[in-house]
């Protein structure tokens, strides 16, 4: 039999619903075939069957793609413009020593004699300056943790200023002035040890001075006279 032949309200078995397209025409032909399709029994149209076919995807490249890194040692870069972006990118996050900047390059695989000539340029220029930046180091460790002068020389034995210049910016130091830094450290954790032995806080009040860098000189006489004026200590 025809599948045609057979008029039913539905569609032939062999048509998908999803492929049938309603255009502008439907509901105005003249023989009203366009609208047993397009209109169900309740008189609305019905929502449009989904394919289970997705459109084909055209191929996508990432919109941001990652760079380079800057510091690479290929063939084509110029190794001594490679070595001066290393070395101002690591001025940019903070302050370095030549030292600290000579290592960095080392790490990452410049010919040392490259990164001689890039800090020697940069040294004239003044972006690399062991003087200026010991001082400064000097002076934030004073103010923040309130080193004294022997964990102010190994700090900068660290950062690789040499012994003359850590010398010259140590003699800066005023013995006055670090005895009351110890002060004024004894005293702030002297607050939080509250109702202990007096033993018990010298003992660690001393511990915590020599491991900021002060002579015992410096610290017994401060924590001496620190516990002898507390409250908690005078004898009535």
């Amino acid at each position: 039999m025809n599948p045609f032949d057979r008029q039913t309200d539905s569609l032939p078995d062999f048509i998908d619903p999803a492929e049938v397209v309603i255009g502008p025409w439907a509901g105005s032909g003249a023989g009203g075939d366009t609208d047993d399709i397009a209109i169900n029994d309740a008189g609305s149209r019905p929502a449009r069957a989904r394919s289970s076919r997705r459109p084909v995807q055209p191929d996508r490249t990432p919109r941001h793609r990652r760079e380079p890194p800057l510091d690479r040692t290929d063939n084509d870069a110029d190794p001594h413009e490679v070595a001066r972006g290393i070395v101002l990118r690591q001025l940019a996050a903070a302050p370095r020593s030549r030292k600290q900047l000579a290592d960095k390059l080392r790490e990452r695989g410049c010919d040392d004699d490259v990164a001689q000539v890039v800090l020697d340029r940069m040294e004239d220029v003044g972006l690399i300056d062991d003087e200026a930046y010991a001082g400064t180091l000097v002076r934030s460790e004073q103010m923040k943790r309130g080193l004294a002068r022997r964990a102010l020389a190994q700090e900068l034995r660290r950062k690789g200023i040499s012994d003359d210049i850590a010398r010259e910016q140590l003699d800066t130091i005023n013995e006055d002035g670090e005895r009351e830094r110890a002060a004024a450290l004894v005293a702030k954790k002297l607050r939080s040890m509250h109702g202990l032995d007096a033993t018990v806080q010298t003992r660690r009040l001393a511990g915590m001075l020599a491991r900021k860098g002060y002579s015992s000189s410096v610290s017994w006489s401060v924590i001496r006279e620190a516990i002898a004026d507390a409250p908690e200590h005078q004898r009535d």
